[in-house]
């Protein structure tokens, strides 16, 4: 455990940079998961002096119960799990949806700019925490595909029943908090607030602009 609370994403954002100073000036980039992973990753790639984009996923729900996921997709990869239930030509249309949302999510936060290459590359990818985990480990799932150097996740909070399991599946786990009385993520917080999309906006157009 490196400390017990968080005043906010900022602080959170700089003690994890303090873990991360190997990847200072690398062949890294940060991926923030949006919208509260984006102000952690904007203090991370800030003081690495390090490139910045997002990682946009969506769960594939299933037809009967939207809560209950499938699969789960990025703009370029999907993953689904074998439910024979559940029709091929409902996942296609599933996928076409989701992928243009993915899509216009993305321009709206990045503009027309192409997403950062990420092969050969350590990727660090960084949300303000994590809950249950498995959108996110559907998203390392799908970076691996695309074959990065290395990939290091960074998180402030986690309950201490997920973090073998995000060792086992990263190259390299970074946090701050683990508790085995875990409520929520906010918990860990004395500020946490809702990132609205225009705070996203500004803080991915300020890092890339002096990249």
């Amino acid at each position: 455990m490196y400390c017990s609370r968080l005043t906010n994403r900022k602080e959170a954002g700089i003690l994890l940079s303090e873990k991360l100073k190997k990847y200072q000036d690398t062949n890294s980039i940060v991926l923030a998961v949006p919208r509260g992973g984006v102000p952690v990753a904007y203090e991370i790639a800030q003081k690495l002096h390090l490139p910045l984009d997002v990682i946009l996923s969506k769960k594939i729900g299933h037809p009967k119960n939207q809560e209950f996921a499938i699969g789960a997709m990025t703009m370029d990869a999907t993953i689904i799990d074998e439910h024979p239930e559940v029709s091929k030509q409902y996942i296609s249309d599933e996928i076409i949806r989701l992928k243009e949302l993915l899509q216009e999510k993305y321009k709206l936060y990045m503009g027309f700019r192409e997403p950062l290459e990420i092969n050969g590359k350590n990727v660090i990818v960084v949300d303000d925490g994590i809950a249950t985990g498995n959108t996110l480990l559907a998203s390392i799932s799908m970076l691996r595909k695309r074959n990065p150097a290395k990939l290091i996740v960074a998180v402030p909070v986690l309950p201490l029943d997920a973090l073998e399991i995000f060792k086992q599946q990263t190259d390299e786990f970074v946090y701050l908090i683990t508790s085995s009385s875990f409520r929520s993520v906010g918990a860990f917080y004395d500020q946490f607030h809702q990132v609205e999309d225009d705070e996203v906006i500004q803080m991915l157009r300020i890092t890339n602009s002096i990249i």
